[in-house]
């Protein structure tokens, strides 16, 4: 593991003793008034937010003037591109619009989500309600953009991932310049909070936008450390279960017992939430394998496009042409053996070394994370983080790191998980009133 190859002991060391001279403190929201009901971090990364604890006047699609729109960036891939990709060949963002003069936020997806993904659509709801333009992009680490958008389709070097946004975002502000826009804003959540703060850096110096906030949802601050927790968590010891094909047999039994005893089939977060409470519930391992798996899903896209794009002949043969009548799916079953420190190793680091004369992984890792724009990140107003003390991609250290560099700016709530706690209405609150100043 990435861990095994740098001792973060020093970093942990030195963050702490910054923190502990710090001249204002991060803001700690106490548990007993926070309300939040789950405390398990497993339970509310997988389930969120109850509906009921949602906030309940937000708009339907039907009241909200929104659209779909496309960009020709790439119109080379849409020609080496396979058949099967047609639908990714051009960069497509969601754009909803007030109908006066309005702030206009811009939102940047978790890893491996697109702009129409669930959570996208609830901050978009939440944006538009409080009067914003909003535009929903792609996650650079999605295949969509990827595809479609990234100039080098090997996501995962932060700075270029936020090369590719920037361009993306300048592109749709020329693409609609009837919009009238009275100031910019930026958000992400998860790896779209940290591409956040980079296209943050990288706007100060362009100054396009002039961006007046900017908020990171749950961002990790070591990259690759947080990759590594999630990695590891497809590797947890299960009671009965063996290989991938036995634990998805585990779950769906618990899952099929569960609907069989209340006579119906419901995909919900609520149902999620009913699953937990119920006999059938899963255990902590249990947990951590589904959302490990969950995420080695993401990366074997990854794995898979990048290897695609860049006729690497990794996953796909070199000279091998992808047609109609080709399945794909040995080419997906292969990448799935191939986890993020796998396309780390393999593919980001090799292009990292000869395309930017790069250095060793340690190099690569000190580029990548947050403490790469400290510098932009300190003492900057503009700037807030919210994140959960039992987020499971921080690892030791990385708490006391948003401490010392963010102070007064960084908003601590006491559970949640990984973003488990984004759709609860205190958080909704908190995030408006951060915009609104």
């Amino acid at each position: 593991m990435l861990n095994s190859m740098f001792s973060r002991m020093s970093v942990v060391v030195a963050a702490s003793l910054f923190w502990l001279s710090a001249p204002a403190h991060a803001i700690a929201v106490d548990a007993a008034s926070y309300g939040f009901p789950l405390s398990n971090p497993f339970v509310a990364t997988i389930a969120t937010t109850p509906a009921p604890l949602q906030p309940q006047d937000l708009p339907q699609d039907k009241f909200i003037d929104q659209s779909d729109f496309s960009l020709s960036l790439h119109p080379d891939r849409e020609f080496t591109l396979p058949d099967e990709f047609w639908a990714v060949k051009k960069f497509k963002y969601r754009l909803a619009r007030q109908h006066q003069a309005a702030p206009l936020i811009f939102i940047i997806a978790g890893t491996g989500s697109d702009y129409a993904a669930g959570s996208m659509e609830f901050l978009k709801r939440v944006y538009y309600q409080a009067g914003y333009h909003v535009v929903q992009l792609s996650s650079p680490t999605s295949y969509d953009f990827m595809s479609a958008a990234s100039r080098f389709a090997t996501p995962g070097f932060s700075r270029e991932d936020a090369r590719d946004l920037y361009r993306v975002m300048q592109e749709i502000r020329n693409r609609h310049p009837d919009v009238e826009v009275t100031r910019y804003l930026l958000t992400g959540y998860s790896l779209g909070g940290l591409h956040a703060g980079f296209v943050s850096q990288l706007d100060s110096i362009n100054q396009v936008f002039d961006f007046k906030r900017v908020l990171m949802i749950n961002p990790p601050v070591n990259l690759f450390a947080s990759v590594g927790q999630l990695d590891k968590l497809v590797n947890v010891s299960v009671r009965g279960v063996s290989d991938t094909q036995t634990f998805y047999d585990h779950i769906f039994s618990k899952l099929a017992t569960f609907f069989r005893d209340r006579g119906g089939l419901r995909l919900d977060a609520a149902m999620l939430y009913e699953f937990q409470q119920s006999e059938q519930g899963l255990t902590n391992e249990e947990m951590a394998m589904l959302i490990g798996t969950v995420f080695r899903f993401a990366a074997s896209d990854i794995v898979f496009t990048s290897d695609l794009v860049n006729q690497r002949g990794l996953i796909v043969p070199p000279g091998k042409r992808l047609t109609n009548g080709t399945s794909l799916t040995p080419y997906f079953a292969q990448a799935l053996q191939c986890n993020f420190n796998c396309y780390i190793r393999t593919q980001l680091l090799p292009f990292w070394r000869k395309r930017f004369d790069g250095e060793d992984i340690k190099s690569l890792i000190e580029e990548t994370g947050l403490a790469a724009i400290e510098e932009h990140l300190r003492d900057n107003p503009r700037i807030a983080v919210m994140t959960n003390a039992d987020d499971l991609i921080l690892v030791p250290g990385d708490l006391a790191w948003l401490r010392a560099v963010f102070a007064d700016r960084l908003t601590v709530y006491p559970s949640g998980g990984h973003l488990g706690n984004m759709n609860y209405r205190r958080n909704v609150a908190d995030m408006l009133a951060f915009f609104h100043e």
